[in-house]
């Protein structure tokens, strides 16, 4: 789902350019109206891929406050910061003991102060599998550092109560002031994982 009309038609353009076919994209408000609803609830899946709008401030936070699907069971973000409404969306979409997400956010919801308590309600119900730090200068822009927060609705018994922190601010390359991922980079950060 996407809420900019020409970022959803490149998005169904670059599936159906990979072969894609068995795909449904919805260009509509994800907070305001989610589209994959299932008898009356969120649909749940197995996998989310997800690059949410970094810090949004227009968003309807007064709706959510009291969200019908019960999306805000960490609690309310700011009105400044959408961030950690976008999270529980796409935690509240997860298939219980099958469900996964892998979510790129500004490195900011890692320790800002008015999310402090959300976050501390995240910990505490053990969804964080890995939180992946990466560097400045990545993403069109987006010059602040970022990071990709890995979640699991199942975890192994060993790896209960923990969260895996990896440092990739290192792992990159700089070329005409933009900076890089390499397949390199990219092997090195998913064999610490």
């Amino acid at each position: 789902q996407e809420i900019n009309q020409l970022t959803s038609a490149i998005g169904r353009m670059n599936l159906f350019l990979h072969g894609v076919q068995d795909f449904k994209i919805i260009n509509d408000d994800t907070l305001k109206s989610p589209a994959f609803i299932s008898n009356g609830e969120l649909q749940k899946f197995d996998l989310v891929l997800a690059n949410p709008p970094y810090s949004i401030k227009q968003w309807d936070r007064e709706a959510f406050e009291s969200d019908k699907y019960g999306r805000n069971f960490l609690g309310t973000p700011p009105q400044g910061r959408a961030d950690y409404a976008f999270f529980q969306h796409i935690l509240a979409s997860m298939k219980p003991g099958t469900g996964r997400c892998a979510i790129l956010f500004p490195h900011g919801i890692l320790f800002r102060n008015e999310e402090k308590e959300m976050r501390k309600n995240l910990v505490e119900s053990d969804l964080i599998d890995c939180v992946i730090g990466l560097g400045p200068n990545l993403f069109f822009n987006a010059p602040m550092e970022a990071c990709i927060v890995i979640c699991r609705t199942y975890k192994e018994p060993s790896k209960r109560g923990k969260i895996l922190f990896i440092n990739a601010l290192k792992e990159v390359t700089r070329k005409n002031a933009q900076s890089y991922l390499e397949d390199k980079h990219i092997e090195h950060i998913s064999s610490a994982y």
